[in-house]
């Protein structure tokens, strides 16, 4: 089944519990994170060491690169949404190893839990920065964080299918 049309099914199925519920932005953010955490983790855990350097085209970011990406976005957006500064995870860099970047990775999935377990959509309209300096209230920070672990498994997916492996969201269930 497609990615969009599992998260699809999965907000209608969602809509109806969520209509009395008192946070229904922040509950389906929340909501929606095991999912995309389980299978943004699965393609890096997927993609062997030595393919971390790959690049589809000389314009396109290795697969370190995307994973280091992935984490510095999960970090920056999650800590908009925490109202703090993000962890710090030492220098990183797209060609550290593939045990570093994933712990790494792993480790912002759960500064984003954390994040998103204080948050409650009655601060959706606080000021924030945004990219490029300008402010936005918090709620673009929510949803470019579920925009971002769209876009970003898209292209884990896209990574692994060139390399000849199957993302995890397109194999078979047992």
């Amino acid at each position: 089944m497609k990615p969009w049309l599992v998260l699809t099914l999965a907000c209608a199925t969602a809509a109806p519990l969520l209509a009395q519920e008192k946070n229904p932005v922040t509950s389906v953010v929340r909501e929606t994170l095991p999912r995309q955490q389980k299978n943004i983790v699965a393609a890096v855990e997927a993609m062997p060491a030595g393919k971390f350097s790959y690049k589809p085209t000389a314009e396109q970011m290795s697969f370190g690169k995307l994973v280091l990406h992935i984490t510095e976005a999960n970090t920056l957006l999650c800590g908009k949404i925490a109202g703090s500064a993000p962890p710090k995870s030492g220098e990183l860099k797209e060609s550290d190893s593939k045990d570093k970047l994933l712990a790494a990775l792993k480790s912002s999935f759960e500064f984003c839990d954390n994040a998103l377990a204080k948050m409650d959509d009655s601060r959706l309209g606080e000021k924030i920065q945004a990219f490029g300096g300008h402010e936005a209230p918090l709620a673009w920070a929510m949803i470019a964080l579920t925009n971002s672990w769209a876009d970003h498994y898209g292209a884990a997916a896209m990574y692994l299918r060139l390399n000849g492996l199957l993302p995890p969201s397109a194999q078979k269930k047992p």
